[in-house]
């Protein structure tokens, strides 16, 4: 009954105590994509992903009600990092749902004019680098996006209403004016009082028209295997940014003699792990414990339910292990920090499974090979059409539609008395090589749509892939590829250009399984320097995913996202058509970033790939 009673009065009282507009009230999904757009087409990176905000503290007077509840201390507000814009998954700040929705268009367009010099927060910018930053940003915004500057003035109207009045505060009546000032200054610096530069958002109310300070990350390179949340968990579904630092685990240190004395304890307040026992389960309300903190402190050593019945990924022994072909190799990987092409940074090597198991494809799986390749084959007899002929056998409508255009343009004066409107099919030798570059890491073990999982639809998929092409006649290659990190980055060969499509093929198919990461950037310079070495004139390099890079170490993040575009580039620059094949359920922003707008195809329902990747191959060959 208390605890009932407790919950009612908690909810009661929050609710009461806030001070925003549910009615109006926008929510980031809903804006996400024309946010992306107008952050994207006004000069921001590509790279960065959209997050949402961490709820930041901040300063500013509380009425007796918000003091009642102890709410109103912190808000979810926009922050700017390295790697990703943080924005509040929801915005009720207004009562006006169109100045809601403008003000996420604002902060877009603020965080795209952000120079990359300067600093959001008050780690590394000097004193004042706060609101200099966003003046500055605020003036490359009015100028880069003139459309905006009524919106900009209609926010800030607003905003100044529901900010504090100073004639009300005490102390804090300097701090504020200083700061409406700064919001009135509509980017100039010129005239600002030299304290204004010294303000800082946690004395201060929410700020919403600016951008916040990003609070720091713990790196990600520190992360163990076990750390990772599991699909479909509640950690992998919380998209929420927060402050993280990293700390050192002292649970496991035996002291001898304990300084203890009970009347420091309530004065202290610093970090301390206890060692407990392990719970049967794990605590369903870490996301709600994590809300509550300013910030967190991540120590290695910690361990959950599942990271003791689970296996390091280590790699097998030789014994075991698939057997090696040929020597290993040696290739660069790209810097984004320091903006350079390391040589010789990653260790890679092929292997092939000597005596994989007998596999048989089931009988419908069968029939659609057969059918593919039949569908495929067809594009073996096809002519090609030579058009631009003074004479032919057909008329080219699309030249004839551009000659009559000229020749109204010109008066009705012909550009040439025998115009090249003509086209006839001609037979021509094939000259098409393709390598198909399959992702074999560890995420393709999860289920799809609770039916089977992504590896088996991978198995599939290149099995019909294989039975098409051999019907074609074109040369091919497929790979499959994986990581441990840069010096384990693992190349498993399904079928080579020189090896004929048949049973070992089809058995290594069968045997392939998911384990390791995804060192993208690594493999495609691998499929790179295997295409370059046909004498084909086109050549395709299909690549076959189900996410986005990542390993063990740095390759985290904005690192692997870098490297594979650079890989991406360098394939192009080699003359070859880099196609991305994309089957993750979830959303896939940064493929265009990666890929370019015409370089990808993402397949919300992996069961599809099964016919769209001969369909892929019709079309491109074609």
């Amino acid at each position: 009954m208390e605890e009932w009673v407790g919950k009612t009065w908690h909810r009661w009282v929050t609710r009461a105590a806030e001070q925003g507009h549910p009615e109006a009230a926008v929510e980031l999904a809903q804006v996400q994509r024309a946010l992306g757009l107008l952050f994207r087409a006004g000069g921001g990176s590509h790279a960065l992903r959209l997050a949402e905000a961490q709820a930041l503290r901040h300063g500013g007077p509380r009425g007796w009600l918000q003091r009642l509840a102890g709410s109103e201390q912190r808000a979810a507000q926009a922050q700017l990092g390295p790697e990703v814009l943080a924005l509040p998954a929801r915005l009720d700040v207004f009562d006006d749902p169109a100045l809601n929705r403008g003000l996420y268009l604002w902060l877009a367009a603020l965080s795209a004019c952000w120079s990359a010099g300067e600093s959001s927060g008050s780690g590394g910018a000097g004193e004042g680098g706060w609101v200099t930053a966003n003046v500055q940003a605020t003036s490359r915004a009015l100028a880069r996006f003139p459309g905006l500057a009524d919106l900009q003035d209609r926010l800030l109207e607003a905003h100044l209403r529901q900010r504090p009045d100073p004639e009300t505060l005490g102390a804090e009546a300097a701090p504020e004016r200083l700061l409406r000032q700064a919001l009135q200054a509509r980017g100039r610096l010129e005239g600002l009082p030299a304290a204004a530069h010294s303000l800082h958002p946690e004395t201060l109310a929410a700020v919403w028209l600016w951008l916040q300070p990003a609070p720091a990350m713990a790196p990600m390179a520190a992360r163990k295997e076990g750390a990772a949340p599991t699909a479909g968990s509640k950690a992998a579904q919380d998209r929420q940014r927060r402050s993280a630092r990293r700390n050192e685990d002292s649970s496991s240190k035996q002291g001898l003699i304990l300084m203890f004395r009970a009347e420091s304890v309530l004065s202290w307040s610093e970090f301390v792990k206890v060692n407990r026992a392990g719970d049967d389960d794990p605590d369903s309300d870490g996301a709600a414990v994590a809300n509550d903190m300013h910030q967190l402190d991540v120590a290695e050593g910690g361990e959950t339910l599942a990271s003791r019945v689970r296996f390091d990924l280590d790699l097998p022994s030789a014994a075991a292990d698939d057997a090696p072909v040929g020597l290993p190799e040696r290739l660069p990987e790209w810097d984004w920090k320091a903006q350079v092409l390391r040589e010789d940074y990653c260790g890679l090597q092929r292997f092939v499974a000597a005596r994989p198991d007998p596999w048989q494809p089931p009988p419908a799986l069968r029939l659609l090979g057969h059918r593919m390749r039949r569908r495929l084959e067809v594009l073996r007899a096809a002519p090609r059409w030579q058009k631009g002929l003074a004479q032919g056998d057909e008329l080219d409508l699309d030249a004839w539609v551009r000659h009559a255009s000229e020749t109204r343009l010109m008066g009705g004066r012909r550009s040439a008395e025998s115009p090249p409107v003509f086209q006839q099919p001609q037979r021509q030798d094939r000259s098409l090589a393709c390598l198909l570059m399959a992702d074999l890491s560890l995420s393709t073990d999860a289920c799809v749509q609770g039916e089977m999982r992504v590896i088996d639809v991978i198995r599939d998929a290149l099995y019909v892939f294989g039975e098409a092409l051999a019907g074609l006649g074109d040369p091919f290659e497929m790979l499959g590829f994986s990581s441990v990190k840069r010096q384990q980055v693992r190349i498993q060969q399904l079928k080579a250009f020189d090896e004929r499509w048949g049973a070992q093929p089809r058995h290594r198919v069968g045997a392939i399984k998911p384990g390791f990461y995804t060192r993208m950037g690594a493999a495609l310079r691998h499929a790179t320097d295997r295409l370059g070495e046909r004498p084909e004139r086109q050549r395709l390099l299909l690549l076959l995913t189900d996410g986005k890079p990542n390993d063990l170490d740095h390759y985290e993040g904005r690192w692997g996202l870098e490297d594979t575009r650079q890989a991406v580039l360098a394939a192009r620059q080699a003359g070859l058509t880099p196609l991305c094949i994309s089957i993750d359920e979830g959303p896939a922003d940064y493929l265009p970033y990666l890929f370019g707008q015409q370089g990808f195809v993402h397949l919300r329902r992996p069961q599809e790939l099964v016919r769209s990747l001969p369909r892929l191959y019709a079309r491109l060959a074609a």
